[in-house]
C-alpha cells in the first residue's frame, strides 16, 4: 500500500526554504490551503515567490503573508480586495507580474504538462505583451506564453486517500487540479483523509501520482470574501 501521510502541515512544510517559489490553490478565500499558509507564517518564510490567483483579503491567507513581508513577488492574475497588496504594488515595494486569468490558468496547465510555452491572443497589444516573442497564425496575432512551475504546490481538498488521491468541493475545483500538477513537490491538506481504496476512481480529480505529502487539515475558517445581502422591504 502507497502511504504519503504525514502528521500536520508542519511535517509538510518543513523543507520550504527561503526563496522557494510557491504555488498556492485557490480563488480569492475559496479552497486556499489554509493551514499550509498558517504553518509558512509561523516559520517566517521569506522571500516568496508565490504564484495564485490573487491574494484574498487583508488579513488571512496570503494577505497575511504580504503583511509580514514574506513575499517578494507575486504572479497573479486579481489584485483583488487586498488593499495591502494594492500599496505594496503601488509604492514598488513587491513585485508583480499581472496575468490575463486564463493565460495564468494555462501557463500552469503547460508546467504540469511539460509544454514550454504556447501562444495565446490574450494581451496582444497591450502591455502584458511587452518584450514577448509575438507570431501571426491564420491572420492573428499571438503572443507566446511560458509555462510555471513552482518547487512547492499546496493545495487544498475536500477529501483525499492516503495515497494521495484528492477530490474538491464545489468551487474549491479552481485552480487546485492544475497546481497540483505543476510542483516539484506538492502538498495537499484536505478535511477527511480516508484509507487507499475507498474513493470512487472515477470521482478523484487529482492522482495520487502528483502528489508527495498528505495531511488532514483543521480548523478550517471557509471564509465568504464578500457578503452581499438584499436589505428586506
Amino acid at each position: 500500500m502507497i502511504n504519503k501521510v504525514v502528521q500536520d502541515a508542519a511535517m509538510a512544510c518543513h523543507d520550504i526554504p527561503d526563496g522557494a517559489t510557491l504555488m498556492l490553490g485557490g480563488f480569492g478565500l475559496c479552497g486556499i490551503p489554509e493551514n499550509s499558509i498558517k504553518e509558512i507564517l509561523r516559520k517566517g518564510i521569506k522571500d516568496l515567490t508565490c504564484i495564485s490567483n490573487n491574494a484574498g483579503v487583508d488579513d488571512f491567507g496570503i494577505g497575511l503573508m504580504l503583511q509580514q513581508r514574506q513575499v517578494k513577488k507575486m504572479i497573479s492574475s486579481y489584485v483583488g480586495e487586498n488593499a495591502e497588496f494594492e500599496r505594496q504594488l503601488l509604492s514598488g515595494e513587491l513585485e508583480v507580474e499581472l496575468i490575463p486569468q486564463g493565460t495564468l490558468a494555462e501557463r500552469i496547465r503547460a508546467g504540469g504538462a511539460g509544454i514550454p510555452a504556447f501562444f495565446t491572443p490574450a494581451g496582444y497589444g497591450t502591455e502584458v505583451g511587452e518584450g514577448k516573442e509575438s507570431r501571426e497564425f491564420h491572420g492573428k496575432m499571438y503572443l507566446m506564453e511560458t509555462w510555471l512551475k513552482a518547487d512547492f504546490a499546496l493545495v487544498k481538498a475536500w477529501k483525499g486517500d492516503t495515497a494521495g488521491n484528492l477530490i474538491y468541493k464545489g468551487t474549491a475545483r479552481n485552480f487546485n487540479p492544475m497546481m497540483a500538477t505543476a510542483g516539484k513537490i506538492t502538498i495537499a491538506e484536505v478535511e477527511e483523509l480516508v484509507p487507499e481504496g475507498e474513493l470512487d476512481p472515477n470521482s478523484i480529480h487529482t492522482p495520487g501520482i502528483y502528489v508527495q505529502r498528505i495531511f488532514q487539515g483543521k480548523d478550517y475558517e471557509k471564509r465568504i470574501e464578500q457578503r452581499t445581502i438584499r436589505s428586506a422591504s
